[in-house]
C-alpha cells in the first residue's frame, strides 16, 4: 500500500468508515512506515484534544438569523412561471410531431398568439383593486426582513413577503422539563438584558436542593451546563453563583471537583478562588486537591488565598 492510499485510510478510519478489507493491509503498512505512522498519532492527539472541548449548543437566536436567512435564498430562487411549464409541456409534446414539422410550427404559432392575446384581454378587464391591506398571519410580532416585492402589472397592488420574528411565552415549574430546557438554553444568551445571569442563578438553586441535578445525560443537564458557566463565563457573579451551585457534586464527581480546582488555579476574581478553597473541604485528602492546593500555596498573586490554601494543606495533613 502507499503512503498515499494509506493516508487516506486513516482518515476514513477515524471516522470509522474504513471498509474491514482495508483494516488489515493498513496496518501492515503502518508496521513499517515511521510517516504514516506520525500521521495516525497526529490525528489521534487532536481527537484527544477535540474531546476535551464542551459541547455548546446554538442559541436561539442563532437558530432564529439561520432560518431566516435560509428563507432570503429559498426565496431569492426563481420560480417556475406558468410559460416554463407551458414550455416543459410543449417540448415533450413536440418530439411526437417530429414527423409532422409543417404541423408542430403551425400550432407553435397559434398557441403564442391565443396566449398574449388571451393575457392582454385579462389586464385591461381586470377589476381596480380597493386600498386595503391584507395580513396573511396577522400577530404582533417583530419584521426581521423583507425577502421579496412583486407588483401586478398596470395596477398599484403590490405585494410584500416578509418574516418575522415572534416571541413566545412558557410558564411552568423548575421541575418541568420544557422549563429547564429554556433555562439552559438562557445560560448562552447575550448578558446584556440579565438572562444568562437569571438562568445560571434558578439552575444552581435546582443543583442546591438535589432536583434533577445528576450530571448523567451527555453534557446536556443542569451540572454541565454549570460547569462551562463556571469556565467560560466573563461575568464573575455569574460564575460564583455557578461555584455554588455545583458545592454539592464535589465529593461524588470527579468533573466537578475538576472545575473547582480549575477555577482556584485560574480563575480571575479572589472571591471565586477564596470560595473554592472552602468548597474542597470535604476532599482535601485527594491528591490531586493536595498537589493544587500546594501550587496556589506557593505561586498564588493574593497572600490571604496563599495562606488559605497553605492552611488547608495542614488540615488535610492533620487528616491523613
Amino acid at each position: 500500500m502507499k503512503c498515499e492510499t494509506a493516508k487516506e485510510n486513516i482518515l476514513l478510519a477515524s471516522y470509522g468508515e474504513l471498509p474491514d478489507e482495508y483494516a488489515i493491509p493498513l496496518e501492515q503498512h503502518l508496521d513499517g512506515c515511521e510517516d504514516c505512522r506520525s500521521e495516525l498519532d497526529a490525528i489521534s492527539e487532536l481527537d484527544e484534544h477535540l474531546a476535551l472541548l464542551p459541547v455548546v449548543e446554538p442559541s436561539p437566536n442563532l437558530l432564529a438569523q439561520a432560518r431566516v436567512r435560509l428563507d432570503e435564498e429559498l426565496d431569492a430562487i426563481p420560480p417556475h412561471g406558468i410559460f416554463t411549464q407551458f414550455r416543459r409541456g410543449l417540448i415533450a409534446w413536440m418530439g411526437h410531431l417530429q414527423s409532422a414539422p409543417a404541423l408542430a410550427t403551425l400550432l407553435l404559432g397559434v398557441g403564442f398568439l391565443a396566449g398574449n392575446f388571451t393575457y392582454r384581454y385579462e389586464v385591461a378587464h381586470a377589476p381596480k383593486p380597493k386600498s386595503t391591506v391584507t395580513l396573511s398571519n396577522p400577530t404582533q410580532a417583530t419584521i426581521a426582513n423583507v425577502t421579496g416585492i412583486v407588483q401586478t402589472p398596470n395596477s398599484e397592488l403590490v405585494q410584500v413577503r416578509y418574516n418575522k420574528l415572534v416571541p413566545e411565552t412558557m410558564e411552568g415549574s423548575l421541575d418541568s422539563p420544557e422549563i429547564r430546557q429554556l433555562l439552559l438554553a438562557g445560560t448562552n444568551a447575550a448578558a446584556t438584558n440579565g438572562v444568562r445571569a437569571d438562568s445560571v442563578s434558578l439552575l444552581a438553586h435546582e443543583c442546591k436542593a438535589g432536583h434533577a441535578c445528576t450530571g448523567e445525560n451527555d453534557g446536556q443537564d443542569i451540572r454541565s451546563a454549570l460547569l462551562v458557566s463556571l469556565r467560560y463565563d466573563k461575568n464573575a457573579s455569574v460564575r460564583m453563583k455557578a461555584l455554588e451551585g455545583l458545592q454539592h457534586y464535589i465529593g461524588q464527581d470527579q468533573r466537578v471537583r475538576d472545575g473547582v480546582l480549575e477555577a482556584l488555579m485560574h480563575d480571575s476574581d479572589a472571591k471565586i478562588r477564596t470560595t473554592a478553597i472552602g468548597m474542597l473541604e470535604p476532599v482535601q485528602a485527594d491528591s490531586s486537591v493536595r498537589e493544587v492546593l500546594r501550587t496556589v500555596s506557593t505561586q498564588d498573586e493574593n497572600p490571604y488565598i496563599r495562606t488559605a490554601s497553605y492552611q488547608a494543606l495542614q488540615d488535610a495533613a492533620d487528616i491523613q
